[in-house]
């Protein structure tokens, strides 16, 4: 598909503005089987399909914003129609845009907000969505209870895979939860699925105890958490 999806990205917790991104009322909607995008993360994508060429030319004058949407099951044998998706996503912001030849780029997007889709447009070759932002409002911190949980379960994962190094700078006090919650709901290895379960959680505590969660299940199925969703 059009993902490049590498872990080069999970340190860039640059500072938020203090005014936030405007968001429009009207977006157009990335649809892929297989890529959850998450507030405050960032995801590089290929862009090669010529519907979603033409939404990258239209969004980089206008709107900047591309929501990011996850397909449902059965998107196959609609795939260049208008397959189902999960009502749930989150806006992207176009961060930069390479051009590539024939009209194919790489983009990077920035997770902002998460957003619910109220009404779907076909008026261009890639679908639209009027949304409706769905803020967790201005909860930015976990219990501290809930934080030493999901790390402890996390190191005692990394630990069983030799793979702690990878992770560490994740640990250092100054990162906040937010960006804690979302880099590890973005890089770990589990389904899309459960990556749209974390995504549809109310609230960024109930987000970490899922979290927990499936990672503790994670350590009990060397085969990889397959039974969420």
């Amino acid at each position: 598909m059009q993902t490049d999806h590498g872990r080069e990205h999970h340190e860039r917790d640059q500072p938020d503005s203090v005014t936030p991104f405007p968001i429009p009322a009207r977006i157009p909607v990335f649809p892929l089987p297989n890529v959850v995008l998450f507030p405050k993360t960032y995801l590089p994508l290929h862009i090669f399909e010529p519907r979603y060429r033409a939404m990258v030319s239209d969004v980089a004058t206008s709107g900047q914003c591309i929501g990011m949407a996850l397909l449902k099951d059965g998107w196959e044998t609609d795939y260049y129609g208008h397959p189902p998706v999960f009502s749930m996503g989150c806006v992207g912001r176009l961060a930069s845009v390479k051009p590539l030849a024939d009209g194919r780029s790489n983009i990077l997007l920035q997770g902002l907000e998460r957003f619910e889709i109220e009404r779907e447009w076909y008026d261009n070759p890639y679908r639209e969505a009027t949304i409706s932002v769905a803020v967790r409002g201005t909860e930015a911190l976990l219990d501290p209870t809930i934080r030493r949980r999901l790390f402890t379960i996390l190191e005692t994962y990394l630990r069983s895979r030799d793979d702690v190094p990878t992770w560490q700078e994740l640990f250092r006090e100054e990162v906040s939860d937010e960006i804690v919650v979302n880099t590890l709901s973005t890089y770990l290895e589990c389904t899309p699925l459960e990556k749209q379960f974390l995504l549809e959680a109310e609230s960024l505590h109930q987000q970490a105890r899922r979290l927990s969660d499936l990672i503790e299940f994670m350590m009990h199925d060397q085969s990889g958490a397959k039974g969420w969703g």
